[in-house]
């Protein structure tokens, strides 16, 4: 007993020391407000898109459309809210340490510090792989799911007590989410891997430097070879399908409770 509240406390300083609820709690809040742009803005771009094509609204889109209305979906969240993602990127990176002291401590001095030292362009280093990174994830992951609703249409019963439409089980939902992110970060890792690589440089305890995406590219092909892209491939595919699974699946959850309000 006395070992095990001695690993408890341990892990406890541990905790409180490098601040990883603090972390934890603000990556679920990116991820929210990220999820809530995208979400919200694919549903703007699809009601574009059904406008200008004269599509009923009865009717599903053309997957190309899907993946266009995605695309830019993710586009314009993550253009929104860069700065926040390039904070938490450098926080977490493995950093050069000054005695016990992080660099980086906390994300509004982050942002503070990275924009006083670097410039506040620098605020948006490695934004273009990020933003065109966006646009096939993104459209990729919204496309595989309007592309399998289109291939696996949902069987349309009429509840006897309402007379209205049966909506589909959630569980649909929740496995086309879940293909359409394993999908897209199959594709779109790589580019991903760059993004990381461009976010850390010029930050305190980094060396390297990019002469923008393509020398970044070129360096890590040149010193590391092709697996170096897809390093942590797996654990993040592992990691997406349920994640996507449960944006999905949430967010169609939240549409029908808000159906009779909104």
């Amino acid at each position: 007993c006395a070992v095990m509240y001695r690993v408890i406390l341990t892990w406890g300083n541990y905790i409180l020391r490098t601040k990883t609820i603090y972390m934890s709690m603000f990556n679920l809040q990116l991820i929210l407000l990220l999820s809530f742009q995208k979400f919200s803005c694919n549903d703007k771009y699809r009601s574009f898109f059904y406008n200008i094509t004269n599509t009923p609204s009865d009717q599903p889109l053309p997957a190309y459309l899907s993946f266009l209305a995605g695309g830019m979906s993710g586009m314009t969240a993550t253009a929104a809210t860069y700065p926040l993602d390039l904070a938490r990127g450098r926080i977490s990176g493995k950093l050069k340490m000054e005695g016990k002291q992080r660099h980086y401590n906390g994300i509004i001095r982050t942002i503070l510090v990275t924009a006083k030292e670097e410039g506040v362009l620098a605020l948006y280093k490695g934004v273009t792989p990020t933003v065109l990174g966006a646009m096939p994830y993104e459209g990729i992951k919204f496309g595989t799911v309007a592309l399998m609703e289109n291939l696996f249409p949902a069987e349309k019963k009429i509840n006897p007590e309402t007379g209205k439409l049966e909506k589909p089980s959630i569980w649909r939902k929740l496995c086309f989410g879940g293909m359409g992110g394993v999908m897209a970060g199959i594709i779109t890792y790589p580019n991903d891997t760059v993004r990381r690589m461009l976010q850390l440089q010029g930050s305190r305890g980094t060396e390297t430097v990019y002469n923008g995406y393509w020398d970044c590219v070129r360096q890590i092909y040149a010193k590391y070879g092709i697996k170096r892209f897809y390093n942590g491939a797996f654990i993040n595919i592992i990691r997406m399908a349920p994640n996507t699974a449960v944006q999905f699946g949430s967010y169609e959850l939240l549409k029908r409770a808000s159906d009779d309000y909104f």
